[in-house]
């Protein structure tokens, strides 16, 4: 990529990363223990039912409070998710914009998007995230927010040929969770200490040859 598609990748990366710093979910004021109940009914009901098919009002009903109660605390469902998961970022807030990103250009802004976010302060937060979750039993929620969630707001997108849309998605993953192993959680050198932007242009274009590309047994 290069000319005006490295111009607007850029300013793509700008808009999301000060998307992520607004939109990153605090600690909501309110007491402990309502907050605590509706994380436990969150992370059940998430876990029990995926997130598609599990709404505030049931959190809220499981926990005993009122749904607005849950949105003051938390804010949107993804929000709560992050929150019940303890992952420092608001999913939506990497994945909402997205949207506004070209089809052939997902595969380039992700990796430039990740990499740096994962390196940074915010990024440690989420590395000992996951540590916990590959140790412990939070695993399901993962997998139903990358099928239900990311499958959605990308999957749909590259779904060409028709029924392609998630394993498309869960090649990128495969690519994606390989260099946190690799980077973060088992250290590897020399990959651990290579720049950020080294690694995201190599594997940028397999990324979007996942998305938008030919892949055996996809006709």
């Amino acid at each position: 990529m290069s000319g005006r598609g490295d111009a607007s990748t850029k300013d793509t990366l700008t808009d999301l990363t000060t998307n992520i710093e607004r939109k990153r979910p605090g600690r909501p004021p309110g007491t402990s223990d309502t907050r605590e109940r509706i994380l436990t009914s969150a992370r059940d009901l998430f876990a029990r039912n995926g997130i598609d098919k599990t709404s505030i009002r049931a959190i809220a009903a499981d926990a005993g409070v009122d749904p607005a109660l849950v949105h003051h605390y938390f804010g949107t469902k993804t929000q709560l998710f992050a929150a019940a998961i303890h992952i420092p970022i608001d999913p939506m807030a990497v994945i909402g914009p997205l949207r506004e990103v070209p089809v052939e250009q997902i595969g380039y802004t992700l990796p430039s998007i990740l990499l740096p976010l994962w390196d940074s302060e915010l990024g440690k937060g989420f590395i000992a995230t996951l540590r916990s979750i590959l140790a412990g039993s939070e695993v399901s929620l993962v997998r139903s927010f990358l099928q239900e969630v990311i499958a959605k707001e990308v999957g749909s997108r590259v779904d060409n040929p028709p029924g392609s849309g998630m394993i498309r998605v869960q090649f990128v993953a495969s690519q994606l969770v390989g260099v946190v192993m690799a980077r973060y959680i088992l250290e590897l050198d020399p990959f651990k200490s290579l720049p950020v932007e080294q690694i995201a242009e190599t594997i940028a274009p397999n990324l979007q040859r996942y998305l938008t590309g030919e892949l055996p047994g996809l006709t």
